[in-house]
């Protein structure tokens, strides 16, 4: 059922005053998201008029925009990917880290987000890497994916990458599968504290370099004595690094993925009314155990922390690492399957059919069937062409 209110009501309402008053501060693709957004499902994008082939019944589908920052856009591509991921799960134990950056660097990420979030994946990935090989710990390759979300629950600016991690690795000799101790995957400190290493060695690299930009009130950080003061202080202060609970079974693994994969800053089912410029939505605060809330931002504030999630253009929030990296999935998979005595994979739903086929094959629901009387069938009857010069975007899933 559609959301009695939307992301995109708030930008058709208020973007346009919210580009005027801020234009100066927007980035191309925060300007390509709202726009995104404000058209996504309308007929700026075009669609086709349906048609029930027994009751006559009509109805209009408009385009989709396809971008991953739009709340409506997200659960075919969610789906289609799960089902990829599907035939990649393996019958172990599966294990949610979190790494989480302090707010002085979260200050640096939001002015570099091209660099410094790709310091994040790279500084957790050998992280986890490293400590796995270590026989003291695992002494094993591991694989894992990991997914980036710079957002908190107030739609704040928070960096982290969240980890799921078959619990185990191949041996170097390729001749066997190890496996963690039963609900324990690897210290947590150590992990820590050598993410806290790799992480300020590779910003200090990028500093030194020239790779990162400053402005307001970071502007002195491009001094390099300034620069090495700022960071002072994080060399001896414990970085958040932590392990959830493991998962009970490869179903929940998934059900874990679809929550957390193409999650967006903010879901429509969040909000709770637009009033008078005022926005108000339930946020969960983590520090007084989860306890449901509310907040009311003016819409100038709404619009400005959701923005602050947009990410730059072609940059993969999505990544695998080990064993499941793209470049030897498939083989690495197959040995970890054959070490375990697991069959064969099953293969994916093909890559391109029709979105109606593929959604029905998804989710169980069909999208060609009559809403009105349930048995005759939709048929496009008529194409509506998108407004001129309204581009859709290309599909990222990332």
């Amino acid at each position: 059922m559609r959301p009695s209110l939307e992301v995109a009501d708030i930008f058709r309402r208020y973007g346009p005053q919210y580009r005027q008053s801020h234009g100066a501060t927007l980035s191309q693709a925060q300007r390509r998201v709202m726009r995104s957004i404000e058209t996504c499902r309308t007929a700026a994008l075009g669609g086709h008029v349906e048609q029930c082939d027994t009751c006559g019944h009509q109805r209009i589908a408009y385009n989709s925009c396809r971008d991953r920052h739009c709340p409506k856009c997200q659960s075919l591509a969610r789906a289609h990917w799960l089902e990829e991921r599907r035939a990649e799960l393996l019958e172990t134990e599966y294990f949610h880290v979190v790494f989480t950056v302090p707010q002085e660097i979260a200050a640096i990420a939001y002015q570099n987000k091209r660099i410094v979030y790709n310091i994040l994946f790279r500084a957790t990935s050998e992280t986890l890497r490293t400590i796995a090989a270590d026989p003291k710990h695992l002494g094993g390759e591991i694989g894992f994916l990991a997914v980036l979300h710079t957002w908190g629950q107030p739609l704040l600016h928070h960096p982290h990458l969240h980890c799921v991690v078959p619990g185990g690795g191949i041996v170097p000799d390729g001749t066997r599968w190890v496996a963690c101790r039963p609900g324990f995957f690897l210290p947590v400190r150590v992990l820590s504290r050598l993410f806290r290493r790799f992480f300020l060695e590779q910003l200090a690299q990028a500093h030194a370099k020239g790779q990162l930009h400053f402005s307001g009130a970071l502007t002195t950080l491009h001094e390099t004595q300034a620069f090495a003061a700022y960071l002072t202080p994080l060399h001896h202060r414990e970085w958040v690094v932590y392990a959830k609970k493991p998962f009970g079974s490869a179903q929940r693994v998934l059900e874990y993925l679809g929550r957390y994969t193409h999650r967006v800053a903010i879901s429509n089912n969040r909000l709770l009314s637009i009033d008078d410029e005022q926005i108000t939505f339930r946020w969960k605060d983590y520090r007084q155990h989860d306890k449901q809330k509310q907040m009311t931002l003016s819409s100038a504030e709404f619009m400005r922390r959701f923005l602050l999630h947009v990410l730059p253009s072609g940059f993969q929030r999505i990544r695998h690492f080990g064993f499941l990296g793209n470049r030897y999935r498939r083989e690495k998979l197959a040995l970890c399957r054959r070490l375990l005595a697991m069959p064969p994979s099953v293969p994916v739903l093909p890559p391109r059919v029709d979105y109606r086929d593929r959604y029905e094959q998804l989710s169980g629901t069909s999208l060609r069937v009559c809403p009105l009387c349930a048995t005759g069938q939709m048929v496009a009857v008529e194409t509506l062409p998108a407004c001129p010069g309204t581009q859709r975007p290309r599909w990222d899933s990332s």
